[in-house]
């Protein structure tokens, strides 16, 4: 089974919306994959997402409540086929913890380019960031069929 994770920085804002948004289209796909979130810090471990994010994401028909903060543990490395950072910054701290046989696993979610934190921001900040993320799980569905 292909699993995948998504890690930003708290775990509230832009990895919960790619994990929410991926679980709904591999849903509506009938795929069966393991879908999870986290952040580098845990700022905010046992929190529901930012509410900004749930309201963006609800408004597009994807639930994102029933998530929760967790900070990126060890065995996530193994655990997972690929971990997807949402900007280089994590991406660095992500290559710093995980051991170098699941090196090749780690890359950044959008390609090149970081997914904005959309936190201090306001809702059209987190709308962006759903956009950014919906295209770009599309894409990596599309490459994973």
């Amino acid at each position: 089974m292909t699993s995948i994770l998504f890690i930003c920085t708290g775990n509230i804002c832009r990895s919960p919306s790619a994990d929410g948004i991926l679980r709904h289209m591999a849903v509506k796909r009938g795929l069966d994959l393991k879908i999870d979130s986290c952040g580098t810090h845990g700022y905010h471990v046992g929190e529901a997402p930012d509410h900004r994010a749930i309201e963006v994401a609800r408004g597009r028909d994807v639930d994102l409540s029933f998530l929760r903060a967790r900070k990126l543990a060890a065995h996530d490395f193994e655990d997972f086929n690929l971990l997807l950072a949402m900007d280089r910054g994590n991406l660095e701290i992500m290559k710093q913890q995980c051991p170098p046989e699941h090196a090749h696993k780690l890359a950044l979610f959008l390609g090149d380019q970081d997914v904005p934190d959309p936190y201090y921001g306001s809702t059209q900040d987190f709308e962006h960031v759903y956009d950014l993320c919906y295209a770009a799980c599309e894409s990596l569905l599309n490459k994973l069929n």
